[in-house]
């Protein structure tokens, strides 16, 4: 049995549920799938501070996996955050929904068009697609912040919308949904619009999936290697590396 865990990297629970019945429709026969939260952390992801303050959330979600036998991990938040050093700590693959999903993009068509939620999150989007070397055509906000995704009815209709505008101003192909919140939507979204949408959430599960089922996993040879053991001190010292 291959255990996959998801990590929502905010601590709102009902976002988390819903991450995981995504990640469970697409798993594999022989694959459970968990999702969990952390304990600590923003309630929604929607700035870089919000991201900084979520890392020692997911690292401890990491710790604790390398002790229950996880074989890989998801970060379920579409800015990737802290992927690189859950990256520096889990023996398995480590898998970002926004790499995931603009790689996925890349492999069914010449560009993609990506609708996120906030306005603010859209330079960190196009970041991300500059690091991963993928054919981002645009970024677009619906305005819609992470915690109404699942409260507003008028999400799907509002999603699609942009996206129609966006896929005719870039010439794109796919569509990528910027937010793990969203990925309900991807189905009834493609429907719509006629083209590929991906979810991050989705494509990573079957990724970190596809990784494991190679035997492969992060190369330790350079930058990924373990962290050096050093002293942490005050709030920090529970991430304290001892070896």
């Amino acid at each position: 049995m291959m255990l996959v865990r998801v990590i929502n990297p905010n601590t709102t629970a009902a976002m988390t549920r819903s991450i995981e019945d995504s990640a469970r429709a697409v798993a594999g026969p022989g694959t459970h799938v968990e999702a969990v939260n952390p304990a600590m952390g923003p309630a929604s992801i929607e700035s870089h501070y919000d991201e900084a303050l979520s890392v020692p959330g997911i690292l401890t979600e990491v710790a604790r996996g390398e002790n229950e036998g996880v074989d890989a991990y998801v970060i379920a938040c579409f800015g990737d955050p802290g992927l690189d050093a859950a990256r520096e700590l889990a023996h398995g693959p480590v898998v970002g929904i926004a790499e995931a999903a603009m790689h996925a993009a890349g492999l069914l068509g010449r560009g993609f068009s990506v609708v996120t939620t906030l306005d603010r999150t859209k330079g960190r989007a196009w970041e991300l697609a500059h690091r991963y070397g993928a054919p981002c055509r645009g970024v677009y906000a619906c305005d819609i912040p992470v915690l109404d995704l699942d409260k507003d009815p008028s999400v799907l209709d509002r999603v699609v919308t942009l996206a129609e505008s966006a896929l005719r101003a870039d010439d794109s192909d796919v569509l990528v949904l910027g937010c793990a919140g969203m990925a309900d939507l991807a189905a009834r979204a493609s429907a719509r619009l006629g083209v590929p949408v991906v979810d991050g959430v989705a494509a990573a599960t079957l990724f970190a999936q596809s990784l494991v089922t190679m035997g492969l996993r992060t190369s330790t040879r350079t930058e990924y290697a373990r962290p050096p053991v050093k002293n942490y001190t005050g709030l920090l010292r529970p991430w304290k590396i001892d070896r």
